[in-house]
């Protein structure tokens, strides 16, 4: 259990201290964020402030998650791996994205096209592997089965899985995505979910059916349900740190580098910890943010009409008159009961089988 406490400490540790030095460097090469003229007029003044500061939790977590196995002589293992892999080549995708807009002056980055090109190798990349490498008992990283607190039902084949997670993936990296629009939103959102998972990597660990003392009907089919703790400790410190320096007023934005990673990170971590569907409860705020623009672009189309003053919603509230520190801080509330319902389902889920 030393691991989740170190890795944790060590990713705020590294985020508090190297995120300045990100600030000052970002600064000094004029990597700084556009503002897009149709959103709300107070995020005027945003204009210039450094962005991509998704290297510093992504390094942060890497380093974090290494320096960890060292002190503890503990081996990495395959499903911790592959979700740091997800979470850096979804990163690189975003970083690439990023400094496109920067260097080459296009506000939009990369092309559309492109840049779901670099998400698909990603994720199915990630997919391919995650069903690969079982361990003596036979389990892989990942489960052809749909998951909700746990497998359920029959095999939908390797196939359907991959694009099964391929969806997970992309849907959780757009709504990270579209959150990241205010000060902190998407940072302390994502510190919540994480928060989660090292609390259901923890537990599954604990009721593994890899232990004989737990081997049974109760308990989790989940490779490496510890380390996956571990993972997710590291990632909830670095961003943690990040924080102090993204909260309002921001002094570094995360990018598209930081929400694609951590929307990697996300579905990376439901998929090995077999807790699919349950991550639409945890990532709840992603979720109804996420709805929020279809239902936009939806009525628009079919109606001519606009539900919201502006979408995504945390930019409705704005325009409504509300602060942006009310809307983060109100928004916050909202993910924080997601994520008490979502673990509490889990612990339901467990009672059911116990």
């Amino acid at each position: 259990m030393n691991q989740i406490l170190f890795a944790g400490v060590i990713g705020l540790f590294l985020t508090l201290i190297g995120t300045p030095l990100l600030i000052k460097f970002l600064a000094r090469k004029g990597y700084g964020q556009f503002i897009r003229d149709d959103g709300p007029r107070g995020h005027a003044g945003k204009k210039g402030t450094p962005t991509m500061g998704g290297i510093a939790f992504i390094l942060a977590t890497l380093i974090a998650y290494a320096v960890t196995k060292v002190i503890t002589s503990h081996s990495p293992t395959t499903s911790g791996l592959l979700v740091l892999f997800l979470t850096a080549g979804m990163g690189l995708v975003g970083f690439l994205d990023d400094y496109i807009k920067i260097v080459k002056q296009r506000s939009l980055g990369l092309r559309a096209k492109a840049k779901m090109a670099g998400q698909l190798i990603v994720g199915i990349a990630f997919a391919v592997l995650a069903l690969q490498f079982a361990d003596t008992r036979g389990q892989t990283p990942a489960s052809t089965r749909l998951s909700f607190t746990q497998d359920f039902g029959w095999s939908v084949g390797p196939v359907i899985f991959v694009v099964w997670a391929l969806f997970m993936i992309l849907a959780m990296s757009n709504g990270v995505n579209l959150t990241d629009g205010l000060d902190g939103l998407a940072t302390g959102a994502s510190v919540m979910v994480f928060g989660a998972y090292v609390f259901i990597g923890t537990w599954q660990h604990g009721q593994s059916c890899a232990n004989p003392l737990t081997a049974g009907a109760a308990c989790y089919e989940v490779r490496d349900p510890l380390d996956l703790a571990v993972v997710a400790s590291a990632l909830m410190g670095s961003c943690f740190g990040f924080l102090w320096w993204n909260t309002s007023p921001a002094k570094i934005f995360m990018g598209d580098t930081g929400s694609l990673a951590l929307g990697g990170a996300l579905a990376g971590l439901a998929i090995c910890s077999r807790t699919e569907l349950l991550l639409a409860l945890l990532g709840g705020l992603f979720v109804l943010i996420t709805m929020s623009v279809v239902i936009q672009v939806g009525s628009f189309r079919m109606t001519g009409k606009r539900v919201f003053r502006m979408a995504p919603l945390q930019h409705h509230f704005e325009l409504k008159g509300w602060s942006e520190v009310l809307v983060v801080v109100r928004f916050w509330i909202i993910q924080g009961l997601c994520v008490a319902v979502g673990l509490g389902i889990f612990y339901a889920g467990w009672l059911a089988i116990k």
